[in-house]
């Protein structure tokens, strides 16, 4: 063995960490994105598909590669939590955009915080946060 090899396998694992940190984020970017597609479609804030998004990260997070326990089940809630927060973003900035002439995108870079809290408070009901804390509390427990 060369001096310039390592002997341990810790090099082996940090390229797998980077990738299970890259599938998750693709995965909690897509699934927002698929989310807003359902909510504009539907013409409602869909908030039931907070619990798929949750099981999604479970799996993405399975696939990935980490291992159960505290830190997977924390890991996999604030990744939902991320998906719910994003996707109505999304959906508040496309239904501005769309009043203001502007694409979605367009309206989602420009969307300040302090609007996008007043329209959320008085787009999102208490089922809709029901659905979402169900989903993180699911994704926190499934993921242990």
């Amino acid at each position: 063995m060369t001096p310039s090899m390592p002997s341990t396998g810790r090099a082996r694992r940090a390229p797998a960490r980077v990738f299970s940190f890259v599938l998750l984020a693709l995965g909690v970017f897509g699934f927002a994105a698929a989310w807003v597609l359902v909510a504009l479609s539907s013409g409602h804030l869909s908030s039931w598909m907070a619990v798929l998004g949750a099981l999604d990260v479970v799996i993405v997070l399975r696939l990935g590669g980490w291992r159960p326990g505290p830190a997977r089940a924390l890991l996999a809630a604030a990744a939902t939590a991320c998906i719910a927060v994003l996707a109505n973003w999304w959906i508040i900035a496309a239904h501005l955009g769309a009043m203001l002439g502007l694409t979605p995108w367009g309206s989602a870079v420009r969307l300040g915080f302090h609007h996008a809290w007043t329209l959320a408070g008085i787009a999102i009901g208490p089922l809709d946060l029901f659905w979402m804390a169900a989903a993180v509390l699911l994704a926190g427990i499934a993921s242990r």
